[in-house]
């Protein structure tokens, strides 16, 4: 077993000294993503420039059998990159470099650190977009989009991470470098960029991706409805579809998060309001103000109590940069919370939404709701004080029945989040001992030794027993 000082001076020795953090007050930075139930701290962090430097440290973890986990921007929200014990963190925020743009083919080529939101800036005067837009695309990576196959409210119409991404270049868990996919739109033979995306870091680290580049809508419309009853908005959103109009973004906002927002953004959301749908239209112009007639006309059968279009792009910049900022804006209302990631079938939202209130009141807990309505992806946000152990418990339990009901209705435990270290227990859920062990086997072909990233999505016995014991001390 290597020392922890021959570690940190083998780790200097590949990214020198001033991109390794190995000080305790410094590591605690990295104990924990946007998931804070759950912490650990590495026993350092590399901060690598190259793809090159990935596999050296790789192959050095390798050597000395020691487990390490590869990290973005640490906005995920399921434990996707907590540190295993005694782990190295591999963290790519350095390498963030767009290496080349291709608009002949609409393709771009970007390092993993990459931070979602700079590449659009990059293309947008030139017309073109990078569609999957997480709301914290502001702060969130490209690489760690990958790892969780991210959506954001525009993949409505779009599509999520795996629909943007032609390939990329990886390390694998022993320190080969290996490129899946390619420019080509549909390469032959197994889909192993498909197999990676989404797959939380357990496969490999992808350093340098190729995505695809959007060309912006000729026009959009975007429009606001505020509802009195949930009901009623829930019943909007089946309405929009079953007219046929797929809207680029169709996004639900409850009580409690309009009241967040209006105090931080002062948009104009009315005091008092249950919902609030926000949607957006683009394309041609040719057709497009019919189709927000239509919108607006089911807005106003579902007895909308106001409706407003956009009239700029500021206002519309506004109206999104009130959405995106909801999670933020829940500081306002609480010092600590937990955001559910489940999906359920559009037809079902009004009962599990009544349901969900029903478990946030049994367990006393405040649950307020914003989410991607057009597509059933939930994202009830429990308010709780992380300081309150008896609290921190209610939550954990609150939090599982949620999930459950999701599995219940039709539906699925995440959408978009992942299941990193959060739901790995509450995969038998959707899966059988066989399934399960299937994509472990699978798993298992890239990461042999189960150095990179262990604990992750697939319960273990030890993981059930950390679990509980996590639950017991916060019920003490």
């Amino acid at each position: 077993m290597i020392s922890h000082d021959d570690l940190i001076r083998a780790l200097s020795g590949i990214v020198g000294p001033s991109a390794v953090i190995s000080s305790p007050d410094e590591l605690r930075v990295y104990e924990c993503d946007a998931y804070t139930i759950e912490k650990a701290v590495p026993v350092a962090v590399v901060l690598p420039e190259s793809t090159e430097q990935v596999a050296d440290v790789v192959r050095l973890c390798n050597a000395h059998r020691l487990p390490f986990v590869p990290r973005g921007a640490g906005t995920g929200l399921s434990g996707g990159c907590l540190p295993p014990q005694g782990g190295v963190m591999i963290s790519l925020s350095r390498m963030n470099r767009i290496l080349d743009v291709d608009l002949e083919n609409r393709t771009a080529r970007v390092e993993a650190g990459l931070v979602n939101l700079w590449l659009t800036n990059e293309v947008a005067h030139l017309g073109y977009h990078y569609a999957p837009d997480p709301s914290s695309q502001g702060a969130c990576t490209i690489g760690g989009n990958v790892a969780e196959n991210s959506g954001g409210p525009h993949t409505l119409k779009y599509g999520v991470t795996t629909n943007h991404v032609l390939g990329f270049r990886m390390v694998l868990p022993d320190g080969e470098v290996l490129d899946l996919g390619g420019p080509a739109f549909d390469t032959p033979g197994y889909d192993l960029r498909g197999v990676v995306i989404g797959s939380e870091g357990t496969m490999g680290i992808v350093t340098e991706i190729l995505v695809r580049l959007t060309r912006n809508p000729q026009t959009c419309r975007t429009l606001l409805a505020i509802f009195d009853r949930v009901e009623d908005a829930s019943q909007t959103v089946s309405d929009i579809i079953g007219m046929g109009i797929v809207p680029a973004a169709l996004e639900m906002m409850d009580r409690l998060i309009i009241a967040a927002v209006e105090e931080a953004y002062r948009f104009g959301f009315p005091r008092g309001a249950e919902a609030a749908l926000i949607v957006e239209l683009d394309g041609p112009a040719a057709g497009i103000d019919r189709s927000a007639e239509q919108v607006l006309d089911v807005f106003r059968r579902n007895s909308a109590r106001s409706v407003r279009l956009a009239q700029t792009e500021d206002e519309r910049k506004l109206l999104w940069a009130s959405r995106k900022g909801a999670f933020g804006a829940i500081g306002r209302l609480s010092p600590s919370y937990v955001t559910q990631d489940g999906v359920v079938p559009r037809t079902r939202l009004p009962e599990v939404l009544s349901r969900i209130a029903e478990i946030g009141a049994r367990y006393n807990l405040s649950i307020a709701n914003v989410f991607h309505a057009g597509d059933g992806n939930l994202h009830p946000i429990i308010l709780f004080d992380e300081r309150d152990r008896e609290q921190l418990g209610r939550v954990i339990r609150a939090s599982e029945e949620i999930l459950k009901l999701c599995v219940e209705v039709g539906g699925t435990i995440t959408g978009e989040h992942g299941i990193g270290v959060e739901k790995m227990n509450l995969m038998p859920l959707l899966f059988s001992p066989e399934d399960l062990a299937l994509m472990q086997r699978v798993r298992d072909v890239f990461n042999r030794d189960g150095l990179c990233n262990p604990g992750k999505i697939f319960p273990t016995s030890r993981s059930c027993v950390e679990l509980q014991a996590t639950r017991r001390a916060a019920a003490c």
